[in-house]
């Protein structure tokens, strides 16, 4: 993934927060009567519906023109990264999720779209680790006059035949997906950032 710097499936996408919040309303079932604990799950039961609205915002972003900012793009990743930390532990998986690389290169970017972006490699990455002892690691390198984010997991990857359908739309290789993450994060580096995705 390659942004410019200086000018820089939907149940997929649902799925996590409404399945947590599932799992958030199971365990105020079981600690009903255990009141710093609801307290608890009622801050995280929060933390997801905000993560919907942020869905519904960024659909609603697409097809618009997005506000451009310069941000520092190691703390964008971090945002999407603290999310998932948060949640790594209901995965099942035993999962190390790190970012390296430039803490204070800086790229023109929108926040929503562009953290939805980081969400899904990240999301398929976490898909295509089939053992417990995972690893991603995100490497944010700030060039001239590009940065760029390398995205890198222990799991099973792509077939190099399959390389070239990842972005079509409608392609998947899961049993339950609708193929539109990939295409949606290509139309949002490559459309709104002036970017690359590969």
């Amino acid at each position: 993934l390659s942004l410019v710097g200086s000018e820089m499936c939907i149940r997929d996408r649902f799925g996590t927060p409404i399945s947590s919040l599932m799992g958030w309303l199971e365990m105020l079932k079981i600690h009903y009567n255990n009141p710093d604990k609801v307290l608890d799950i009622s801050e995280e039961i929060t933390n997801d519906v905000e993560k919907l609205n942020k869905i519904t915002y960024r659909f609603s972003k697409i097809g618009s023109t997005p506000e451009i900012k310069s941000k520092v793009v190691y703390n964008e990743v971090k945002k999407v990264t603290e999310y998932f930390e948060r949640r790594l532990p209901q995965s099942g998986k035993s999962v190390e999720l790190t970012i390296s690389g430039d803490d204070k290169v800086c790229a023109e970017l929108n926040s929503e779209l562009f953290g939805w972006v980081i969400e899904n490699l990240v999301k398929n990455a976490l898909d295509a680790i089939d053992h417990k002892e995972g690893k991603i690691n995100i490497n944010v390198i700030g060039n001239r006059k590009t940065v760029d984010i390398e995205i890198s997991d222990n799991g099973k990857g792509i077939e190099m035949k399959r390389r070239k359908d990842v972005f079509r739309p409608g392609y998947s290789t899961k049993r339950r997906g609708w193929g539109l993450g990939l295409s949606l994060s290509k139309r949002i580096i490559e459309g709104y950032h002036n970017g690359k995705i590969y």
